[in-house]
């Protein structure tokens, strides 16, 4: 017995001795991010646009089976998050009220768990280009969202969301970032003649 009591006493005295000092809880953090340079390059294919994008981002024809011509994704691979283009041809009036009014609802769908949604008038009318963006605060998911058209021909809606649950505190500091890129993106935006 004199073996398992020695065990027993060294076991007893290691926890004894193990539970001294303060404690101080850690407060939550996150993760550092890196962000890269903010460089633009033009994108301008066979599409009836032209914008510039950064150069981190990657684009490609938009992979859903519904996708039309010219609809394209931006993934910005590092950030977990895409933005979605979706390009239509106008063919009068009632279509161009049709999908304004769809991007609205879309916008608005975001409601239920948005803080505010904030919209502002895209007006440059020396380009023809003319819209609203709408800035969706909250735990949503989707954060940014806009329309641009010319009001005869042409109509682009675009939609960023990341691929995370939404949790508005984390992914501020990257959603600050993009939205710049966003800015850029609409400032550059141009319908090909």
């Amino acid at each position: 017995m004199r073996p398992f009591s020695l065990l027993l006493s060294f076991f007893i005295s290691g926890f004894l001795l193990s539970c001294g000092g303060n404690y101080t809880p850690k407060p939550r953090a996150y993760f550092r991010i890196e962000f890269p340079e903010k460089k633009y390059q033009t994108y301008q294919a066979a599409c009836p646009y032209r914008f510039d994008y950064p150069t981190y981002a990657k684009i490609h024809p938009a992979d859903d089976k519904n996708a039309k011509p010219c609809w394209m994704n931006l993934d910005f691979g590092e950030f977990n998050a895409r933005l979605y283009l979706s390009y239509y041809p106008i063919g009068g009036r009632k279509q161009l009220d049709e999908l304004m009014e769809d991007a609205r609802s879309l916008a608005f769908k975001h409601s239920v768990k948005a803080t505010a949604i904030d919209e502002a008038i895209i007006n440059y009318p020396e380009r023809k280009l003319y819209g609203i963006y709408y800035t969706i605060e909250g735990n949503t998911a989707s954060s940014v969202q806009f329309y641009l058209t010319d009001s005869t021909k042409n109509y682009i809606r675009g939609a960023l969301y990341f691929n995370e649950t939404p949790q508005i505190d984390s992914i501020r500091p990257v959603l600050d970032f993009i939205k710049k890129d966003i800015d850029v993106m609409i400032k550059s935006f141009s319908w090909k003649k």
